[in-house]
């Protein structure tokens, strides 16, 4: 097990990079704590992969430094790091039974026997392979070789960290659920540092204590699951997570007032506006409710979406999307309504970054 420590590092594939936009992860700067479970979080594209790959050693990085419990390792191969990585298709052997396949990674490292057959077993145990031991893989379905190549990860009990690339991709999405809460249980049971990589926010906000949010390259914030839906460091971050994600909207800044579509709005604190930014505050629809016409700020309603547990309006706020909740009890909706925003849940963004206010 490891602390895994990212220094400075980024990474371009052209050779001779130097601007900004020539690098597919810019420079960042992380720590993951020794038994950790996280999760890196984004869209396609964004550099999730290049990253889990710089820390198993399949990709060295153009600039920085990758250390292992203070060991510098930046150029050391994959073996050398002694990392376990599960791929998003299954990695089977598809002629050896369960059970070979789960001791093959023990026997290459000259185990004992006996101990090779007591963590073969647990491990099957723990994934609830152990009916399966003696079929070979081939036969058996999608989900239950990802359980093997999961499996093929976790058995080693020297193992530095378990790197999950998109895990769950191939697997029919009624099983996805009992899946991640294995996962989940095994890394509370391992004490074992996990690191899992998706773009799916449901699938990381379950699984990580810790979710990095990565957007063009960047790590926009890293913080706990509740962190990112209440206090979103980036505008980027709002959007992402949630559903639907957070209202954004242009907006000017005086003080603790903001002025949206020629209406004011009382915010929980005082900014100072840098000179030349794009200003924009931001609020969940959770916190923002629709009221009856002449309370709060004046909005059109286009439609109301009805979740089944909720009730969503889809609103227009001058020129502005918006989202809200729609309390139960509400009357009749007409196509104009008011809005109430709760002050204490506004939040104000200088080109896309979130601002700190003073009481």
């Amino acid at each position: 097990m490891a602390r895994i420590e990212l220094s400075e590092l980024a990474h371009s594939y052209k050779p001779g990079a130097s601007r900004p936009g020539d690098f597919a992860l810019k420079p960042m700067t992380l720590t993951w704590r020794q038994g950790g479970a996280y999760a890196l979080l984004g869209p396609s594209g964004c550099g999730k992969t290049t990253l889990l790959n710089i820390i198993s050693g399949l990709l060295i990085p153009s600039h920085g430094r990758v250390a292992f419990d203070g060991r510098d390792v930046t150029r050391l191969p994959t073996e050398q790091r002694n990392i376990a990585q599960v791929f998003q298709f299954p990695v089977v052997y598809d002629t050896m039974t369960v059970y070979e396949n789960l001791a093959f990674p023990l026997r290459n490292r000259g185990m004992d026997g006996t101990a090779v057959d007591g963590r073969v077993r647990e491990i099957a145990a723990l994934l609830e392979l152990t009916p399966a031991l003696e079929r070979k893989a081939r036969g058996l379905t999608a989900d239950a070789k990802q359980k093997i190549s999961l499996g093929r990860g976790l058995v080693r009990p020297d193992v530095a960290a378990i790197l999950f690339d998109e895990p769950l991709t191939v697997i029919d999405p009624q099983l996805k659920w009992e899946l991640r809460s294995k996962l989940k249980a095994l890394h509370r049971q391992l004490d074992v540092t996990m690191i899992y990589v998706t773009h799916d926010q449901t699938e990381a906000l379950t699984f990580a204590d810790t979710v990095v949010v990565m957007h063009d390259g960047r790590v926009v914030q890293a913080g706990r699951p509740d962190e990112l839906f209440e206090t979103p460091a980036h505008t980027f971050v709002g959007y992402f997570i949630g559903s639907p994600g957070m209202n954004v909207v242009p907006a000017t800044v005086s003080g603790n007032q903001a002025r949206v579509a020629g209406e004011t709005i009382a915010l929980p604190l005082s900014y100072e506006i840098p000179a030349g930014k794009r200003i924009e505050i931001g609020v969940r629809p959770e916190f923002a409710t629709l009221a009856p016409a002449g309370e709060g700020l004046p909005v059109s309603v286009e439609r109301i979406d009805d979740l089944g547990r909720a009730r969503l309006a889809r609103l227009r706020l001058g020129g502005h999307a918006f989202a809200a909740s729609v309390p139960d009890g509400l009357g009749e909706i007409a196509e104009t309504a008011g809005l109430i925003i709760q002050p204490g849940h506004i939040h104000v963004y200088a080109d896309g970054e979130r601002l700190s206010g003073r009481a």
